[in-house]
């Protein structure tokens, strides 16, 4: 006959589920069989305990529903202590990961991070008419791995070599001190906030090369810079001191002539998220202002084709001798498939040869349309195929259709005193048009068709010979 158990001492808590648990466990033979005795009871918990630890108690003691509750609650805390340890553990380990945007190591908490990504891009080149030296040629033009990453929750970091061309050099270096989106100090060789084509990633140009209007604007310079977001992404702006560099090229290592210059852009995207028909509409200005002084490529800009020939350059005597100021209006608006990119530039410098000074403007703007014909949304980050390559599935990636149109204008006073006529072009009018093939998020085949007409540029005053071209890319990134 089971022992009788007094009601005042029946009670047994239960304050969470595995106290539930283990006491469902306990006690579901008792509705099988007859109501198991407290012997019973403390066997099945004394197996519990030595399943999952904990202290077991003998003697009179264990026959007590009072320390056997005692004994519950310390096997549930062991268990919770076990979870607890478990959990700390999974935090602690790493995380690794590898997918189309390349390769991942991140601490267990997430404060430090290394990605690793790359660009690669090889080109086909074949020239119908341009200037002696365009040749018909295949090059890799781009071959940049990326280091980057967080060092704890204040500190980013960007590391980014280039491998193309004769000679390793470095395209982004810099440190990201990170206050708040709102307030990031950059600090090192990254872009310099004006152009807004120039800011766009490589891989995202939707053609091969960048327009006539980037040629005004600086490239990657040296310098500090204070950057953020705000109103949610609405609002983005960059403010800086750098080196300085030269029209359309990267600055060099070091600052040549002890002067500075001062950067800034102010960008909105006033419907940033919402479902308007606007929401893909984006505007700003750029500008640059500093002091330089010097003769030499390091000094004065040379102004390139699409085809990547110059067609302009000033005297070998002529030195930058004053300010120099940029400022370029700019604008996109993206709906669906349709693209649409526009920008303006002005560069004015102060210019000596010989005791005879200028102030002299070079202008340019450019248009770049695009249409996404299988249906994928258009973007300034570039186009991401619903669908990947795979024949016989029905995937065919994405197909995208590119035109643009620009012109670059030389100052009419630079001609004849500080460029030669019979060398340097006035005027320069271009347009692309071009297919981009996006088998999947990583792999991109373009094919180009580029022209471009001069004003001037020749001997006895005429006109330079148009430069007609097929340019061809494979593009692998990740």
């Amino acid at each position: 006959m089971s022992k009788h158990i007094p009601h005042r001492r029946s009670r047994l808590p239960v304050r969470s589920w595995l106290a539930g648990a283990v006491a469902l466990a306990l006690a579901a033979p008792a509705f099988a069989q007859s109501q198991p005795t407290v012997e019973e009871l403390a066997r099945r918990l004394q197996a519990l305990e030595a399943r999952y630890g904990g202290t077991s108690v003998d003697g009179q003691d264990s026959l007590d529903l009072q320390a056997l509750d005692q004994r519950l609650r310390a096997l549930e805390r062991n268990l919770e202590l076990q979870e607890e340890a478990r959990a700390a553990k999974e935090k602690a380990a790493p995380v690794v990961a590898v997918n189309d945007k390349g390769a991942s190591f991140r601490s267990g908490d997430g404060a430090y991070e290394v990605k690793i990504r790359g660009l690669l891009q090889g080109d086909g080149r074949f020239f119908n008419s341009g200037a002696p030296g365009a040749n018909d040629t295949f090059l890799l033009r781009t071959a940049r791995p990326t280091i980057e990453g967080t060092l704890g929750k204040w500190v980013g970091y960007r590391f980014t070599p280039e491998f193309a061309g004769d000679s390793a050099s470095i395209v982004d270096a810099y440190a990201d001190l990170k206050f708040s989106p709102a307030a990031t100090v950059r600090v090192g060789k990254f872009t310099s906030p004006v152009g807004l084509e120039r800011l766009q990633s490589s891989a995202s140009l939707s053609d091969i090369e960048r327009a006539l209007v980037s040629e005004l604007l600086p490239n990657r310079d040296l310098g500090v810079q204070l950057q953020g977001d705000l109103a949610d992404g609405k609002v983005s702006y960059a403010i800086g001191v750098f080196n300085g560099a030269v029209d359309g090229r990267d600055a060099v290592t070091t600052n040549p002539d002890d002067n500075f210059e001062y950067a800034g852009r102010l960008f909105f995207e006033p419907l940033k998220g919402s479902d308007s028909f606007w929401s893909g509409l984006g505007f700003g200005i750029g500008a640059s202002i500093g002091d330089v002084e010097g003769a030499g490529n390091n000094f004065l800009p040379r102004y390139r084709t699409p085809g990547q020939q110059q067609f302009f350059a000033y005297r070998g005597g002529v030195a930058a001798d004053g300010r120099r100021k940029r400022w370029s209006p700019q604008g996109y608006f993206y709906r669906g498939p349709f693209g649409l990119l526009a920008e303006y530039a002005s560069s004015s410098q102060e210019l000596d040869i010989g005791g005879t000074r200028a102030d002299l403007e070079t202008t340019a703007w450019q248009a770049t349309a695009s249409w996404v014909l299988t249906g994928e949304d258009a973007s300034y980050r570039g186009v991401k195929p619903a669908r990947a390559f795979s024949p016989g599935k029905g995937g065919w990636g994405a197909w995208e259709l590119v035109a643009r149109y620009g012109r670059l204008e030389v100052d009419e006073g630079a001609f004849p005193v500080f460029a030669d006529p019979a060398v340097s072009a006035r005027e320069a009018t271009a347009w692309v048009a071009g297919v981009n093939w996006y088998l999947n998020s990583n792999l991109k085949l373009v094919v180009n068709y580029l022209q471009t007409g001069f004003e001037g540029g020749a001997a006895g005053g005429a006109d330079r010979e148009d430069e007609k071209a097929v340019f061809t890319r494979l593009q692998v990134a990740f």
